[in-house]
């Protein structure tokens, strides 16, 4: 695939709301996902046994979710870019709006690296 069919189904996928699906399809065995330093809770990692782990903890941080949106997909070259956002409630933290710019980066029609911003 190329960068842009990959993005294609990255968004198709992404507005279903088929976070796990996409990962499933579109990313490489090793593919490296970073966080920010100071993301709270998250931390970089490597495989996608191991991205998979890391939504999973995500998703035990929730109490409620309330919404949530994904811009339109960006490609330039071999990157993939978009802004996403949720209405949320995390546990022991209220609720509260968070938004955040997701690159990622496709090596041979894979992802090989996401990296957030916020």
């Amino acid at each position: 695939m190329t960068t842009q069919e990959v993005a294609n189904r990255m968004s198709e996928l992404f507005k279903e709301n088929k976070w796990q699906q996409a990962q499933e399809e579109l990313y490489a065995v090793d593919c490296e996902s970073i966080e920010p330093a100071h993301a709270q809770g998250l931390q970089t990692v490597k495989g996608l046994d191991a991205i998979r782990e890391k939504g999973k903890q995500f998703q035990a941080m929730i109490e409620e979710m309330h919404g949530g949106w994904v811009s339109e997909l960006i490609v330039a070259g071999r990157h993939i870019t978009c802004a996403m956002g949720m209405d949320v409630t995390l546990k022991g933290m209220g609720r509260s709006n968070m938004e955040e710019v997701a690159v990622y980066e496709v090596k041979d029609g894979k992802v090989v690296k996401e990296q957030f911003f916020f």
